[in-house]
């Protein structure tokens, strides 16, 4: 990518994230929100390291990454980078695509939060290799609210249970819950799936039983954020409303 090709992209992130940063606030204020209760995790699946450094430099900070050996890839050419300019070592890090427990080895201890823990027996496993590590894994708890069988994620009828015994780990520090939406649903039936998962933490949440404190809901991407926000999420997954759309950069 040419010098002038670099400054165009760069321009036109900066651009997209204040756009969306501001499309943010209104909707939080409209609903009687604090914007800041709102934080944005930029979706960075095929982006370059190079293009990362450039998405720091107009202000982004949480990334979010789909697959694991990308994202340590990114990881460690942004850590190992000398930069005059900018500090590679205050990013956030988060795992959001799906997680095979044959990977939480390289996820543990690497990713600040994973958002897709889709079952007790992963939780498990995150519980042990954090054990082994002497450390401690935020996590949330992926929640299949719409049923599909194409859908990762613990069933609403389970939840409550799932969300205790992952409470008693001593090793999971688990912070809220995440869902995504049927690709193909209409806005009332994404809406109603948000206003579910708020719901199902609230209902838990009152129940105040110790060790279990669900105050972040990762829910809303590029096409449904604003109704996420209007329905309580915390953390809004972007990706394609940021960077354009997804494709392999160099």
């Amino acid at each position: 990518m040419s010098f002038e090709e670099n400054k165009s992209w760069e321009r036109y992130i900066k651009t997209a994230l204040e756009r969306t940063l501001h499309s943010i606030a209104v909707i939080a204020k409209r609903v009687g929100r604090d914007p800041t209760s709102v934080r944005l995790v930029a979706a960075t699946k095929t982006l370059s390291p190079h293009h990362i450094e450039m998405a720091v430099n107009a202000g982004l900070r949480m990334f979010g990454e789909n697959r694991v050996q990308e994202g340590l890839a990114k990881m460690h050419a942004l850590t190992t980078r000398e930069s005059i300019e900018q500090s590679f070592g205050n990013l956030s890090w988060h795992m959001i695509g799906h997680l095979q427990k044959n990977k939480v080895k390289s996820v543990v201890g690497n990713f600040d939060l994973i958002h897709s823990v889709d079952s007790l027996a992963l939780a498990r496993a995150i519980d042990d290799r954090a054990r082994l590590l002497e450390t401690s894994q935020k996590i949330l708890l992926q929640v299949n609210v719409s049923g599909e069988a194409s859908k990762h994620g613990v069933s609403p009828s389970v939840l409550q249970s799932t969300v205790h015994r992952i409470a008693s780990m001593k090793h999971v520090s688990l912070r809220g819950l995440m869902t995504i939406p049927p690709l193909a649903g209409t806005a009332q039936q994404t809406r109603a799936i948000f206003r579910q998962l708020r719901s199902l933490a609230m209902e838990i949440e009152s129940k105040k039983n110790a060790g279990v404190e669900l105050t972040e809901l990762s829910m809303g991407m590029s096409d449904d954020y604003e109704i996420a926000i209007e329905e309580g999420a915390t953390m809004v997954r972007i990706g394609r409303g940021i960077f354009g759309e997804r494709k392999v950069l160099s």
